[in-house]
């Protein structure tokens, strides 16, 4: 890497630039070859190419290249696949969005010239998509990208569909499924949105054939009252027994229809009456098929009413409601209209009122399926969930699924691999068409998306062909990262197929999380107008800032809210980085690694700083293991602007504008390793500054993409040199407010004395004197375990030392013990909570030892101190 001096305020767009395809260029994000390394997979969930990608997939992305370049850098032979989705309803119904503008449809150009202009629109888009993924960051291996209607995956889709049928876990029936009128294609249960509208019962009048009376039936959807085939009433009514076996007159279409019983009519519902409707409920579809009645669907596939609904034939299904109701009303038939809130389904892509609808589908007996699948959670096998309650999400669908409708009336897709023969109506299923192909016409049904999506973890690795190199090394995939709301619709649908072709789970671990809200914490979308672009984020913050924010607000399995107050302070954090490499460059100008040794004497600054390295080494990537990013950002932002920039650095300065020169040599070999190695551990969540920065440090490499992560180095955990730098902290902010709070500038000499109650601690307190005068800037500097407290000071309590300040002319002994009252509450308040939680026998028992020693020395710590203000606060009662 080409060193060049950093300019001297962090500029995004100067350190971006280029980057991405440098690192390309040197093939650094394709798998290492190293067939001793343990391998590590993830496959992109695949986006839409629908459009451009919007900040959910951001958040989604950055995650799963967080956890690559980790893995990468930590020695494993990662493969991070790309590839996108064909996504067949959503990207023809944008095609023929676009065609409609110019006045065409789908119909006039013909399915050949149609698909022509869906594959020119998947390109435009996948283009658009990969320059964002590059604009990200993103270290994806592009020469194994894959497509869900690539040669390949066609190939594992039509092995899959033909050994399900001959399995009969696929099968071809008529039912009624879920009907998108706009799209005229059916849908899926998960494909369906309900929301509440305001609509109405329609209580209507059916006279009795024998002209004895009438019965009284409510529906919602009075069009499908022309396709009634049946009335029902419940077999125990005692209201209707008389009239089981009788007949009704159907108003409008003036036809006889049978009184039947069934236990599917609620008797407390309504009138107790319902009419059955079997091509166009599902419920009457299934007493239909108990009483052999006739199935009359009375729609078109576009919603407009058909021949067999006479009158109303042309009719759109609307409309038609609205003419039968004034039809009933003129003919004495309407009994009254009920206003109601009732929850519809809506199409998922276009938005229109699904419509039930009797129709032949290809479906997936999904029973087998399931309970294999339910069962391999119980197992060593069994997909991790992060977090784990999400397990419980997947076995709820699970086990309260239904049979997978799989065809969709579309253009667009993998056309089901299943022919008729056009004289006799045979059915073949086959991985090609039949030899005599010009007497067979194959199904015009494609299939279901996420039949391809299912495929994705294994068929991306070259499966059906099992001895594919890729599929043998990489599969299963080590880790998912997606959002909560597709579990049901792909993540279940990966682990059934996974589990039933390969025999392995597809995944080990599956990363959910939430999604990302507007600022109000209203979910983002077009009609509210809400969404957030990430690229234009970039272009303002720079993509390392927006990675930072969506990688520290990320909490596994929770919604996140943007916010560009959050992105500001992203932006300062790296610029904070930035300013802190500029001073470490500017003091080991010309240095060489040789130069730079850790070996040899070191101040208490020097081993502080190595001990709270590798602690935070320990802890961050123990963190990433669990997948808990943004705590693992709040442990890198605590070392690198509190330990780092605001305390190490500039305690380094004592020694670096000091004579020794040795010292010099060993703070600045320190500066160098504690900013290389932070530059390693926040590389995978900011790649592109950090490159910036490292690739002008002395160091060995060519790149941090392939820079080996940090471990920790057990030989530099000092606790001594930690416990007195946090006494030595604590005293010098201490000091610095007491002196905020009584007007006192830093530049004004004072004096300051030291109780110390630790023989330890007043050891080391005046062994790092030095620090105590260049921080708190003291006239007269006393260090004692015997100190008279004068009377007029303000003070402080700290760990093993209390420090008091006398400032006879400027202190308010009232407004001092109003203080240390306050004081004494939080303390008081400290000592509560650590009591209650060592007195929880659970706690005491479940918990590592280790923390609870650390409760137990912090119940000591939190004691001393309070009995310390305690004590202040009456002796300055005293001489009040």
């Amino acid at each position: 890497m080409t060193k060049k001096e950093l300019s001297t305020k962090y500029q995004p767009n100067e350190v971006e630039a280029g980057r991405y395809q440098e690192w390309l260029d040197k093939e650094l994000f394709k798998p290492s070859g190293d067939k001793k390394a343990k391998p590590y997979s993830i496959v992109i969930p695949p986006p839409n190419v629908t459009g451009k990608l919007h900040l959910g997939h951001a958040w989604d992305t950055t995650l799963q290249d967080i956890i690559i370049r980790q893995k990468r850098m930590q020695g494993f032979d990662t493969l991070w696949l790309p590839g996108m989705d064909h996504a067949g309803i959503a990207t023809q119904a944008k095609v023929e969005e676009k065609l409609r503008e110019q006045g065409i449809s789908r119909y006039d150009l013909g399915r050949e010239k149609f698909v022509e202009e869906v594959w020119s629109w998947k390109e435009e888009y996948a283009d658009h998509i990969r320059e964002q993924w590059a604009k990200m960051g993103l270290s994806l291996d592009y020469s194994r990208e894959r497509f869900t209607l690539d040669d390949g995956l066609s190939e594992a889709v039509r092995k899959v569909f033909v050994t399900m049928y001959n399995k009969n876990l696929i099968y071809r029936g008529e039912y009624i499924i879920n009907w998108d009128p706009q799209a005229r294609t059916a849908l899926s249960d998960i494909e369906v949105i309900h929301k509440d509208i305001e609509g109405a019962f329609y209580h209507m009048s059916y006279p009795l054939a024998d002209g004895s009376g009438v019965v009284e039936i409510a529906t919602t959807r009075p069009e499908t009252m022309l396709g009634d085939t049946a009335v029902a009433v419940h077999p125990e009514d005692e209201r209707y027994q008389a009239l089981i076996g009788k007949m009704v007159v159907l108003p409008l279409v003036n036809k006889e229809i049978p009184i039947i019983a069934d236990d599917y009519v609620e008797r407390e519902f309504g009138t107790g009456v319902v009419k059955i409707t079997p091509a166009h409920d599902p419920n009457d579809f299934e007493v239909g098929n108990r009483h052999d009645l006739p199935r009359v669907n009375v729609m078109n596939d576009d919603g407009t009413m058909n021949e067999l609904a006479g009158i109303y034939a042309g009719l759109d299904r609307f409309a038609a409601r609205k003419q039968i109701i004034k039809d009933l009303e003129a003919m004495g038939r309407l009994v009254k209209i009920e206003k109601m809130v009732h929850s519809v389904g809506h199409s998922e892509r276009t938005g229109v009122v699904v419509e039930p609808r009797l129709s032949t589908q290809w479906f997936v007996n999904m029973a087998p399926l399931a309970k294999e699948s339910i069962e391999n959670q119980a197992s060593d096998n069994a997909v991790e969930f992060y977090p784990p309650r999400f397990n419980q999400t997947f076995l709820r669908w699970m086990e309260n699924i239904h049979d997978w409708v799989i065809s969709r009336q579309l253009w667009w897709g993998h056309q089901i691999p299943a022919w008729y023969h056009k004289e006799t109506g045979e059915v073949y299923v086959g991985m090609e068409a039949p030899a005599d192909h010009e007497n067979w016409q194959q199904d015009p049904d494609v299939l279901d998306t996420w039949f391809s999506s299912a495929l994705w973890p294994f068929s991306t690795m070259g499966w059906p062909d099992e001895n594919s190199e890729d599929y043998q090394r990489y599969f299963p995939n080590n880790t998912l990262v997606t959002g909560y709301d597709i579990i049901a619709f792909w993540v279940s649908r990966m682990i059934f197929q996974s589990l039933e072709f390969t025999g392995e789970r597809p995944f080990d671990n599956v990363l959910i999380h939430g999604l990302i809200r507007a600022e109000d914490g209203r979910k983002m979308s077009k009609s509210l107008g809400n969404g957030i672009d990430p690229m234009e984020i970039i272009d303002q913050y720079g993509a390392d800032a927006l990675r930072w924010f969506l990688s520290n607000g990320s909490s596994p399995g929770q919604d996140m809210r943007f916010s560009y107050e959050k992105m500001d302070a992203a932006w300062n954090f790296i610029n904070k980085i930035w300013n802190a490499s500029r001073f470490v460059l500017m003091n080991v100008e010309g240095l060489t690694l040789e130069d730079l040794s850790l070996q040899g004497e070191k101040t208490v600054a020097d081993r502080w700083i190595l001990s709270r390295l590798n602690e935070t080494i320990e802890k961050v990537t123990n963190l990433f293991e669990r997948f808990e990013f943004g705590e693992a950002g709040r442990q890198l932002y605590n070392f690198i602007w509190d330990d780092f920039c605001d305390w190490y650095i500039e305690m380094s300065k004592e020694t670096l504008y000091g004579e020794d020169e040795t010292a010099k040599m060993m703070n600045k070999s320190v500066l160098v390793h504690v900013l290389d190695q932070s530059l390693r551990l926040l590389h995978p969540i900011m790649p592109f500054v950090t490159e910036e920065i490292w690739g002008n440090l002395p160091h060995q490499g060519d790149s941090l993409v392939v820079a080996q992560y940090p471990t920790v180095e057990a030989k530099w955990i000092d606790e001594t040199a930690t416990t007195g730098m946090e006494t030595l902290k604590e005293l010098i902010r201490s000091v610095r407010n007491i002196r905020a709070e009584v007007n006192t500038p830093l530049s004004k000499k004072i004096t300051l004395l030291i109780h110390t109650s630790d023989a330890e601690i007043d050891q080391f307190l005046k062994e790092n004197i030095n620090y105590i005068e260049r921080f708190c800037n003291p006239e007269e500097l006393v260090i004692a375990n015997q100190i008279d407290a004068p009377e007029l000071a303000m003070s402080a309590i700290l760990t093993g030392a209390t420090i008091y300040l006398p400032l006879a002319d400027l202190i308010n002994i009232d407004e001092e013990i109003e203080r240390l009252t306050k004081e004494l509450a939080k303390w008081t308040q400290e000592v509560k909570r650590v009591q209650g939680k060592l007195a929880n026998e659970r706690f005491v028992a479940n918990a590592p030892a280790a923390v609870v020693e650390e409760e137990r020395e912090k119940e000591k710590d939190y004691l001393e101190k309070q009995k310390s203000t305690s004590d202040r606060i009456a002796q300055l009662k005293q001489s009040n």
